[in-house]
């Protein structure tokens, strides 16, 4: 087992003793949904409530090794606990926030990487989702990627529904094009005609 995949079961032993859901999103989800990339890292969202926020640090901590200090402080400003497997494998906990992160719970799909041993992560439409909010040159690359692997079996109506709220909330409506841009290109390609955009 490679050391990316010890340490994504090393997390999800975890988190499932403690009987926490969670989903992998990042690259290790890109790999399995879009085009594959190194990727030196795990990211991971948990549902956590947030009044739960200090107890769960608190757990994490005494089962890994944190890469930052006043990791409290630091995760109440971020929302993130940036930890390290036992490999050394950096891990970063991204705790949710209620309401869309529930489905992406509900709509994570199990990935077996080896024989009996299965982590789950999230759909293609919430990586998709996720990228298009983070909005980095290689997010871009990576919904591309997706999009055209994906194609119509991709909900659109779902992703579209989720990048207009946040669209609306972050007052950035160029995260629905982040989206649309390769899915008008994709479906042009396959309808056979020149795209504009």
């Amino acid at each position: 087992m490679s050391a990316q995949f010890e340490a994504a079961w090393e997390m999800h032993c975890f988190l499932s003793n403690h009987k926490i859901p969670y989903v992998v999103i990042g690259g290790l989800a890109v790999q399995y949904w879009g085009e594959p990339r190194f990727t030196q890292d795990i990211d991971l969202t948990v549902a956590i409530p947030l009044e739960q926020t200090e107890s769960f640090v608190k757990l994490v901590v005494k089962h890994f090794k944190v890469r930052v200090k006043e990791i409290i402080d630091f995760t109440r400003q971020t929302r993130v606990i940036p930890v390290l497997a036992q490999n050394g494998y950096k891990i970063d906990i991204s705790l949710s926030i209620p309401g869309y992160e529930e489905k992406v719970m509900e709509h994570s799909v199990e990935y077996e990487i080896e024989k009996g041993k299965i982590i789950h992560l999230c759909s293609a439409e919430d990586l998709i989702i996720h990228k298009a909010v983070a909005g980095r040159p290689r997010d871009y690359e990576d919904i591309e990627g997706i999009v055209y692997r994906q194609g119509n079996s991709l909900d659109v109506e779902y992703i579209r529904l989720w990048l207009k709220e946040f669209a609306y909330l972050l007052e950035n409506s160029e995260l629905i094009a982040r989206f649309e841009k390769p899915w008008q290109k994709l479906m042009a390609i396959k309808g056979g005609k020149n795209f504009e955009y």
